[in-house]
């Protein structure tokens, strides 16, 4: 099911929206243990809210929303690591105060889901922050990559291409207007377990890097170049959680649907359509098939503007 957004719109705020990879390819691992990837990063309309209410002694955080219960405000949130990381360095480099204030979130995204949730709470933050201080957005990406390999590419939520540990970022193809269904089962999944599986599952493959166009014109032109690509934690998720694979024969068996595929490391699945309205139409069969099972879903089209008040 979806949720609205109940944000207060009176504070300074801005939208997380959910990061989808198409494809992600696992290339390397580095001698200090951070893997190499290759992948296609897009956003869709589904988001977090994060807001500034108040100025405060401290930097500080309330967590509300959907799926806020069980996170914790602490010093390893990446909402008040990224905020603090960035009152540092502002700090020292424009020579003033940079003040304190208290932040919520509005957590409408599933954690642990592979969409990038926590980044672009983190990214979003970045934002945020840079216009109450007037930090120019280039600045908040050395910020962003020591916070986690999804944080940089949230920081523009543009389509990209990213490689390296996700800090180098390419421009994407021209997307079309395709329909993307997210669909999530309500199970968390452990990163870390997921990249164990994939190494005791015989790990990197060898093989050519992915040829991406300048544009897609349709979703057929587009998942036609997609079905040459893969995502190489699917399958090690799969061993962690078995009912992704419930979730991917769901979404595949949908009217229309032109590709199923589990993004990052799951456990959120998502299928691509010819267009929103297919998407949304499909949202509603599925949503009427496993209401019982309480699966989150969302569907339309991808976000394509970039960063959003």
């Amino acid at each position: 099911m979806t949720f609205p957004d109940t944000t207060s719109s009176a504070a300074p705020q801005t939208s997380a929206h959910a990061k989808i990879n198409l494809f992600l390819h696992i290339t390397g691992r580095r001698d200090d243990g951070y893997h190499l990837l290759d992948s296609l990063a897009v956003f869709a309309g589904a988001s977090d809210r994060v807001a500034l209410t108040a100025p405060s002694d401290t930097m500080s955080l309330t967590i509300d929303g959907p799926f806020g219960q069980g996170l914790e405000a602490d010093d390893q949130n990446l909402v008040l690591r990224a905020a603090r990381a960035l009152q540092a360095q502002a700090g020292s480099t424009i020579g003033g105060l940079t003040e304190s204030f208290h932040l919520e979130l509005q957590k409408n995204l599933p954690v642990s889901s592979g969409i990038g949730g926590g980044s672009a709470d983190a990214a979003a933050t970045l934002r945020l922050l840079a216009r109450e201080w007037n930090v120019d957005q280039e600045a908040l990406f050395p910020i962003a990559e020591t916070l986690g390999a999804d944080v940089p590419v949230c920081v523009a939520q543009r389509p990209a291409r990213m490689q390296g540990i996700g800090e180098i970022l390419a421009p994407a193809p021209a997307l079309p207007d395709a329909g993307l269904l997210l669909v999530n089962p309500g199970i968390g999944v452990s990163t870390p377990n997921v990249f164990r599986a994939f190494a005791a599952g015989g790990g990197i493959v060898e093989r050519p890097e992915p040829f991406l166009p300048d544009r897609w014109n349709t979703a057929q032109d587009m998942v036609a170049d997609l079905n040459a690509t893969t995502n190489d934690l699917q399958a090690p998720a799969l061993s962690q959680c078995p009912v992704i694979g419930t979730v991917l024969a769901s979404i595949a068996s949908l009217p229309d649907c032109l590709l199923s595929r589990m993004s990052g490391s799951g456990a959120t699945c998502f299928g691509i359509f010819a267009s929103p309205e297919s998407a949304v139409a499909a949202a509603r069969i599925l949503n009427a098939q496993s209401a019982r099972l309480g699966w989150w879903t969302w569907a339309g089209g991808f976000h394509h503007t970039g960063t959003s008040t």
